[in-house]
C-alpha cells in the first residue's frame, strides 16, 4: 500500500530533524566547554549531515509513468526519505578570548573557545523545528486521507 511507504518517507523526515535538534542542544549546551573529555582543547560544534533517499522511481519518473498509464518500477522498494549519513565537526577557526585568570589559558593569557556561535544555533534550530513542524503536517494529512479512504469503504 502507498501510504506506508509515505509513512515511512514522514518518519525520516521526523527522526533526521529530531537527531538534528539534539545535536544542536548539545552545541549550546558545549558553548562554553574549553576542556573536552580527552583534553584535546575546546569543544568544537557539529553539524549533522543528511542525504536523500530516493526510492523507485523520481518524482519527475513517476509522473511521466502515471500520465502514460505505466506501473511503477517492480523489484524496488517505494519508500523514499532522508537519512543521516554523518555528523561531523565544524572545522572552522576557534576564537581566542583574553582570559589570564583562566585554567585553560595559553602563555599570553588568551583562551581558545568552542566555535558554537549562537544566533547560528538558535537559526538551526528553528529550521528544524520547521522542518519537523512540516513533517507532522504530512503526516497528519495522510491520517485524514486514510480516514477518508476508509470511510468510501462503509
Amino acid at each position: 500500500m502507498g501510504f506506508l511507504s509515505t509513512m515511512n518517507i514522514v518518519g525520516s523526515g521526523l527522526t533526521a530533524q529530531q537527531l538534528r535538534l539534539d545535536v544542536i542542544a548539545e552545541n549550546v549546551t558545549n558553548s562554553t566547554t574549553t576542556r573536552v573529555e580527552n583534553g584535546e582543547g575546546p569543544y568544537r560544534r557539529k553539524v549533522v549531515v543528511f542525504e536523500a533517499e530516493t526510492g523507485k522511481d523520481g518524482f519527475r519518473a513517476a509522473m511521466a509513468r502515471a500520465a502514460y498509464g505505466l506501473a511503477p518500477a517492480s523489484g524496488k522498494t517505494t519508500a523514499g526519505g532522508v537519512r543521516v549519513t554523518n555528523i561531523v565537526e565544524d572545522p572552522s577557526d576557534l576564537p581566542l578570548v583574553y582570559d589570564p585568570t583562566h585554567p585553560d589559558a595559553n602563555e599570553e593569557g588568551y583562551v581558545e573557545m568552542p566555535n558554537v556561535d549562537m544566533v547560528k544555533e538558535m537559526t538551526d534550530a528553528m529550521a528544524a523545528a520547521q522542518a519537523y513542524a512540516s513533517n507532522v503536517t504530512a503526516f497528519n494529512t495522510l491520517k485524514t486521507v486514510i480516514a477518508q479512504g476508509l470511510e468510501i469503504g462503509k
